[in-house]
């Protein structure tokens, strides 16, 4: 899964008086996720007790009475967010990364007319961490003509440049004792030929299985109120629920198609190797039950996933292999 955003801003004006409309559309680039997602509220319950009083709560009641559940809508978003401050004459937009890791942005110009920039555009950015600001400064280059551009930003989450150096094979990523077959490895026919998938490994397990952590890291994005599942690729891909955590090399995994509020970690925190952190779902773009799990580093500004391995019986290591058993003792 792959997440990457595109948003379109217009500008146009005679010497120092402008004036702004907005324009926005989503890129849905990649097989999987490339854009992250929210909920616009959460999961409500609702009961009425012996005395007839209706009673209203976020978390499920312990409870023997008959229980309406709400469930919350889910929304995609941009991953970055543009704003426009400052003077109509002399516009300043301000970049605000929405998630808890890197991504990296690049702005462009698409259309202009006696425009000058600072800096040159085409031109790429990394924001960390929830960081907001100015990139690039957009006004008239002879104030006494007329001018007007529209610029674009197109976004994925990560650092360009990151690397994939683990200090030791994958754990795979389910409960000790625990045994699944991989459906679809690297390379698979189904839906693993694009950059960010090819790489990927989807292991079958039931609905509400523990999802652990192959890895460590920083939980950088997360979806968990998606509740359907398709084979309508543009509508169901990007409406997955999904953790997506940060390693100390700069490269990501991502575990993907979790169950509806199937995510037991929050954006921010600290995660260790094989801690538990979601349950399996079929949420997406998706044919059945399953975890699409897959390790993904920024190469220039697209999402390339990268083969890895799973630790095996003993010291050994193994790619993973379509139809393989995988176990963890």
């Amino acid at each position: 899964m792959a997440l990457r955003a595109s948003l379109g801003f217009r500008v146009s004006g005679k010497g120092r008086a402008a004036s702004v409309s907005l324009a926005w559309r989503l890129a849905l680039v990649c097989l999987w996720l490339t854009m992250a997602a929210s909920a616009s509220g959460q999961t409500i319950y609702m009961w009425e007790d012996a005395d007839g009083v209706t009673h209203f709560t976020d978390r499920k009641p312990d409870t023997d009475r008959e229980v309406t559940v709400q469930r919350a809508v889910a929304e995609l978003r941009d991953i970055v967010g543009v704003q426009k401050t400052g003077p109509k004459d002399a516009p300043v937009w301000m970049f605000t990364n929405r998630i808890h890791g890197p991504v990296t942005v690049r702005v462009s110009l698409v259309e202009e007319e006696n425009v000058v920039s600072e800096p040159r555009l085409p031109a790429d950015f990394v924001l960390d961490a929830l960081e907001q600001r100015e990139l690039v400064t957009l006004g008239p280059l002879d104030e006494r003509r007329s001018w007007q551009y529209r610029f674009r930003t197109a976004a994925v989450p990560g650092r360009a440049g990151g690397r994939h150096q683990p200090s030791r094979p994958y754990r795979p990523p389910f409960a000790p004792g625990e045994t699944f077959r991989v459906g679809q490895a690297f390379g698979g026919e189904h839906s693993h030929g694009s950059a960010d998938s090819f790489h990927a490994v989807d292991i079958t397990m039931p609905m509400g299985s523990p999802v652990h952590a192959a890895r460590g890291g920083v939980v950088m994005d997360v979806a968990r109120y998606f509740h359907r599942a398709g084979v309508d690729r543009e509508r169901h891909g990007p409406r997955a629920n999904f953790v997506r955590i940060l390693h100390e090399d700069g490269s990501m995994a991502l575990y993907a198609h979790l169950d509806y509020e199937g995510v037991l970690v929050a954006p921010g925190q600290r995660v260790e190797r094989g801690q538990l952190i979601g349950r399996s779902g079929n949420t997406g773009y998706s044919t059945g039950p399953h975890l699409h799990f897959v390790i993904q580093v920024v190469r220039g500004l697209e999402l390339v996933s990268v083969p890895f391995e799973f630790e095996g019986e003993g010291s050994g290591a193994t790619p993973p292999r379509s139809g393989q058993r995988l176990s963890l003792p």
